[in-house]
């Protein structure tokens, strides 16, 4: 198989590095992850998410564009847990929601942004995990990180919305949706074989239904 650019997007909790870890294992591929700490607008961001939401938005831009770049410019074929598209339709939209990005600098986060991404190659296969709100609520509880203690299961809600949104315009690869509310490569090994067979399907330009 060729190098390919593969993105596994998501919501918090939907299983996207558990995915990642493992079918860069399987398929021998080079693995990234998100990483939100080495942001330096992070403890300001919290502090006052109103006058630094549009810092860290653009923070995130640069460094995912990057990212994006290395990976797909590197010899090997790659996976990341998370994909540079999310940061405007989905947490960007988000933040503007909410009231914490003004009209006048999500307009100017969505031109860079805009910008930015097209001047990117495009991955060849954008994977969607799509969980229930319970599931993910339930997941993060599970896992006990302190910087998403305060997530409410009505956050998750209005990120899943956008999701939905998005997943609707999304045409820049195909898209293999993967329900991950019931994913268990621990007790299931079988469910990794069939996630691999469909990956290699998507990428191969295959559509078959069988019966």
């Amino acid at each position: 198989m060729s190098k390919r650019l593969v993105l596994v997007a998501g919501n918090i909790g939907a299983g996207k590095t558990s995915l990642t870890e493992r079918l860069g294992t399987r398929l021998g591929w080079l693995t990234a992850f998100e990483s939100v700490s080495d942001n330096p607008y992070l403890p300001d961001f919290y502090a006052d998410m109103k006058a630094w939401s549009f810092h860290l938005q653009v923070f995130f831009l640069g460094h995912r564009a990057e990212q994006h770049r290395e990976l797909a410019n590197h010899p090997k074929s790659t996976i990341s847990d998370r994909s540079i598209y999310e940061d405007a339709y989905i947490f960007a939209r988000a933040l503007h929601h909410m009231g914490n990005l003004d009209e006048r600098d999500y307009l100017a986060y969505r031109r860079l942004f805009d910008l930015v991404v097209n001047s990117l190659p495009s991955p060849d296969l954008l994977i969607y995990l799509k969980c229930s709100v319970p599931t993910l609520m339930a997941r993060i509880r599970d896992r006990g990180r302190e910087m998403e203690s305060s997530i409410s299961a009505d956050y998750l809600s209005l990120l899943e919305s956008f999701y939905d949104e998005w997943m609707q315009t999304f045409d820049l690869c195909p898209v293999l949706t993967i329900a991950s509310d019931d994913l268990d490569f621990v007790h299931q090994p079988r469910h990794l074989d069939i996630v691999v067979e469909r990956i290699q399907d998507k990428l191969a330009g295959k559509e078959v239904i069988t019966f």
